[in-house]
């Protein structure tokens, strides 16, 4: 598969996961099953896709792909926390929002 399907695909996951983690933390605990099915699998397809991506590009393990490792472990763990801890949603979304925007910032600068 191209490196193109790799990039899309990842960047899907990771927008479905990121939104549903955000809905975890305002939705009623009713849905929590449901969320964290599609937490878990947006997760393990923008892990899969981002190792494809990073075997067609052959970038081997640069230290900004750790700091994107550890971003993508934050933001999968978030969506549980966010139910199991509603009074810190807001400390949570301010979390998700400096995880994502720190792999975010990996990918553009690439510091080392």
């Amino acid at each position: 598969m191209s490196p193109t399907f790799y990039h899309i695909l990842h960047l899907v996951s990771v927008l479905v996961l990121t939104g549903y983690t955000f809905y975890a933390f305002a939705a009623p605990p009713e849905t929590r099953k449901g969320v964290m099915i599609i937490t878990g699998i947006a997760s393990l397809v923008a892990l899969v896709a981002g190792f494809g991506l990073q075997a067609k590009l052959a970038v081997g393990w640069p230290g900004w792909l750790i700091v994107k490792i550890v971003c993508w472990l934050g933001l999968s763990a978030l969506a549980g926390i966010g139910y199991r801890r509603r009074g810190a949603a807001g400390t949570l979304a301010l979390v998700a929002i400096a995880l994502a925007f720190v792999a975010v910032v990996m990918v553009y600068v690439r510091p080392f």
